[in-house]
């Protein structure tokens, strides 16, 4: 692994950000926020509405159709302590789709607050489901660190989904430091969210509408989805002095084979909509990189480790990573990519396949600022200065940016 990587102080990557810069709720319109822009070095200023303006038209952009889940579920024991349940990742089924389609039992990764007064037993609501009296079961049957493995049990035929949708709670960012509103059901999802499964939105993308969507593809830039599920990780600070000890959380990911094929054709103008997006993306350079020079590699075992950028050389091109990507699955006889990434993108990164990306002001000290800084070369403060000084506001609800390197 590149020791320079290993020895990046978090602390070079600390900005001042007051309490009241931080965005608590999002503009009525969402395309009337700002939007700063990075061109080859120069700020400037506009309004999100007018993006399409600055996207070059043959370029191809990529957004994070993921939906949030409605993922934070409040139980009470009879003393009437109240434990928190919050649905990481499933378990039982693995697979998102199947497990909200379960009608009886399923079981997730959870994090339990208020753990200390659950030490043992079952805990249980009852709810109203489409007219039906439901009662809902929770069981804690494992633990590993911080999460922990929990059974869900139900009478009544109704689907998990449906379940959190009458019992749950959307889980917006702990530092907008505010209860979850009815409102933020709607303004906290992307106007092209689709696949249920993260526990964050994917923030870069509430700046967009309808009339941005259609201006864009007037003007021929092509929008292409990918799957990233954002898991709670995504707001876990850097505490160790060195990026080297810090664990980055795995995130699943699904790609469509024709999306491959579209990037293979786009090499050099591809637009990525948020750090999912281009997490996403970059991860395909190294799956591409483990199918090449394992062909017969099964679908479990494909996986981008937190450190893959770096422990080696890397000697494909990215269309050849991708090409091998593609004849992989087509030798797996799927259209479809499944996996799992946990790739930590930091500065001395070298971005593989995105040139441009669309996304928000980020917290100090965050894997999300080492991603911006590297695609930068080292100059995210000209930016951060920028918006602090010119009134930005900043995270989930804040503004926007567009970077071009």
């Amino acid at each position: 692994m590149m020791k320079n990587i290993q020895d990046i102080a978090i602390a070079e990557y600390d900005y001042p950000l007051p309490d009241e810069r931080i965005a608590k709720y999002p503009l009525a319109q969402r395309d009337s926020s700002k939007l700063l822009i990075y061109d080859k070095g120069c700020v400037s200023e506009n309004v999100f509405s007018n993006l399409p303006t600055f996207v070059p038209a043959d370029s191809l952009m990529v957004f994070n159709n993921t939906k949030v889940i409605q993922a934070r579920l409040r139980f009470r024991k009879e003393t009437g302590a109240q434990v928190e349940v919050f649905c990481l990742e499933p378990e039982a089924p693995n697979d998102y789709l199947l497990i909200f389609q379960q009608t009886s039992e399923c079981v997730w990764r959870c994090l339990v607050g208020n753990s200390n007064r659950w030490k043992s037993g079952t805990l249980s609501q009852v709810i109203t489901v489409a007219g039906k009296e439901i009662t809902l079961t929770v069981e804690r049957i494992g633990s590993a660190a911080a999460v922990n493995t929990v059974r869900f049990s139900w009478n009544g035929s109704v689907s998990f989904a449906e379940l959190l949708e009458a019992a749950g709670e959307l889980p917006i960012p702990p530092y907008l430091n505010r209860k979850t509103e009815e409102s933020d059901k709607k303004t906290y999802q992307t106007v092209y969210s689709k696949v249920k499964g993260s526990v964050a939105a994917p923030t870069a993308g509430l700046h967009f509408t309808p009339e941005v969507l259609a201006a864009l593809s007037a003007k021929g830039v092509a929008c292409e989805e990918v799957t990233l599920h954002v898991g709670a990780g995504t707001f876990k600070p850097v505490k160790s002095e060195l990026i080297a000890d810090h664990e980055m959380h795995e995130e699943y990911i699904e790609v469509r084979k024709a999306l491959l094929e579209k990037l293979i054709s786009s090499a050099g103008n591809v637009v990525a909509v948020g750090t999912t997006s281009v997490r996403t993306l970059e991860s395909l350079y190294f799956l591409g990189e483990l199918v090449a020079e394992n062909p017969d590699m099964d679908c479990d075992s494909l996986h981008v480790g937190q450190w893959a950028p770096y422990n080696r050389v890397h000697t494909l091109s990215a269309v050849e990573a991708l090409q091998a990507l593609v004849a992989w699955l087509e030798r797996k006889g799927l259209d479809r990519l499944h996996s799992h990434t946990q790739i930590m993108i930091a500065p001395g990164y070298e971005y593989k396949i995105v040139k441009a990306i669309v996304t928000n002001f980020h917290q100090p000290k965050s894997t999300l600022l080492l991603l911006v800084s590297a695609f930068l070369n080292g100059d995210w403060r000209k930016i951060y200065d920028y918006a602090l000084s010119h009134d930005f506001r900043f995270l989930s609800y804040g503004d926007s940016s567009l970077l071009i390197p």
